[in-house]
């Protein structure tokens, strides 16, 4: 990385030649933020300890020397390194909340968050939510973000990954949820055994081994057990429709993620009526189905 900053003074001018710089050396986004200029703002902001949403009048404030070399030191490992924003500053926002990341959980960033933040309309209709399950939870923000927009729900954060699931609970523990959210270690429905759910919500893995192989380097970053299953992406997401059927109330619904996959899910199951979800702040491969829907297609569940 380029040491030419003796002439950046600003805040400003650190956000600018830093966006340079990302864009010079070629960096991927999609870790929370989705171009070099967002980023660069966001990086700088954390290294000053400053917040995202800081009065545009302060961006010709001027850095002292530690504060230069503070920043200076973020960019040059978020260039070099290739590691994603969010693990550089140890943090992510999903939903419009904050919650603690590291390397042991993928970076929040699922449409689903949009669900969450429109109260799952009009997909649950007069349903009642008693009880919400977060399948394959990592850090957990899906299931949160929904406890604390359902207030009344009783909501479980379920995960195989034990470092997964103490960093779900540092969340949990942030936003005030000991007692009505739970963290379970569970392979899928393993440990849920007699729990029924009005909303199952799940962020699985779901990435092909050959789609892995391909991903930029910031991807690499995050745990290959969060992202890989299979040949076709397809081996935890037919798992759990094969058992998802015990684990929804009557009226409930599962709404899934599966990114990429979503051809191959289709053309594995021709027949099933996938919804498949629309959002306005972009994102796709995220379909619903009704617990009617799920016994009604068992059949091709158990089968396949």
């Amino acid at each position: 990385m380029s040491d030419d900053t003796d002439t950046l003074i600003t805040l400003r001018d650190f956000i600018r030649w830093a966006a340079s710089r990302f864009s010079e050396a070629g960096l991927c986004f999609g870790h929370g933020t989705d171009n070099a200029l967002d980023e660069a703002a966001m990086l700088v902001l954390h290294a000053l300890h400053l917040q995202p949403d800081l009065p545009s009048v302060y961006l010709d404030s001027r850095l002292t020397q530690d504060e230069r070399r503070q920043v200076i030191e973020l960019l040059r490992r978020r260039v070099e390194e290739r590691i994603p924003g969010a693990y550089l500053m140890g943090e992510a926002w999903f939903a419009g909340l904050p919650f603690y990341v590291n390397e042991q959980v993928l970076i929040p960033r699922s449409p689903i968050g949009e669900l969450i933040e429109a109260g799952f309309e009009p997909w649950i209709g007069k349903l009642t939510v008693s009880r919400i399950l977060d399948l394959c939870t990592g850090s957990g923000c899906i299931g949160i973000a929904s406890a604390l927009r359902f207030s009344e729900a009783k909501v479980d954060l379920a995960d195989i990954s034990e470092p997964a699931l103490a960093l779900a609970g540092r969340n949990l523990a942030r936003h005030g949820l000991e007692g009505r959210v739970h963290v379970i270690q569970s392979d899928l429905f393993g440990a849920l055994a007699g729990r029924r759910y009005d909303i199952i919500l799940s962020n699985p893995p779901y990435v092909s081994r050959q789609e892995l192989a391909g991903l930029p380097r910031e991807f690499r970053w995050e745990p290959d057990l969060g992202l890989e299953a299979g040949e076709d992406g397809l081996d935890v997401v037919k798992r759990v429709l094969r058992e998802v059927s015990s684990y929804l109330a009557p009226g409930g619904i599962v709404i899934m993620e599966v990114g990429s996959s979503a051809e191959a899910l289709m053309a594995h199951y021709p027949d099933v009526p996938f919804t498949w979800l629309d959002f306005e702040r972009g994102g796709d491969g995220v379909f619903l189905l009704t617990a009617e829907q799920v016994i009604e297609y068992q059949t091709h569940f158990a089968s396949r």
